[in-house]
């Protein structure tokens, strides 16, 4: 990823305020020409800079309202055939490889907490899974943001 510059910092400053912009409306909210919100766009798209669209689709509105946090822990030679076998689990919607206790955390969402305890069953079944510890979430108390990130840069 390159590094962003003054200009690329506004840009996606102006992005997060207002997500659906077109390149014209970023272009005079900025001062800039459309040549250049277009360009500088497509070098941030090329760089890595903007995460999937998924990930602004709430999990409640699939009928999903529970999020739960699973600490998975395994034994380590089969950790890349674990990861696999984890990816095939569509509840799981997010996982980290770990420093510390945990090996993994997993972030799963649920219809209910039956549906928590069969999930929960399936990445126990994986070869090479050796005991989870899962927490419920309670609630979002701060929700994923960037925003202060580029209010410090810009």
């Amino acid at each position: 990823m390159y590094s962003l510059d003054k200009t690329d910092t506004k840009l996606l400053q102006a992005l997060s305020a207002d997500p659906r912009s077109t390149f014209v409306a970023l272009a005079d909210t900025l001062g800039l020409s459309r040549n250049t919100v277009q360009a500088r766009m497509k070098r941030l798209e090329d760089s890595g800079a903007f995460l999937g669209f998924d990930r602004r689709i709430n999990p409640a509105a699939l009928g999903y309202p529970l999020t739960a946090f699973i600490e998975v822990h395994v034994q380590q030679k089969r950790l890349a055939q674990i990861v696999i076998d984890l990816a095939l689990i569509p509840e799981i919607v997010q996982a980290h490889g770990m420093s510390g206790q945990a090996d993994l955390l997993v972030r799963v969402v649920c219809t209910d907490a039956a549906d928590l305890f069969r999930i929960d069953g399936t990445i126990l079944a994986c070869d090479g899974v050796e005991r989870t510890e899962t927490s419920l979430a309670m609630g979002e108390v701060i929700p994923y943001r960037l925003t202060p990130l580029l209010d410090r840069r810009g």
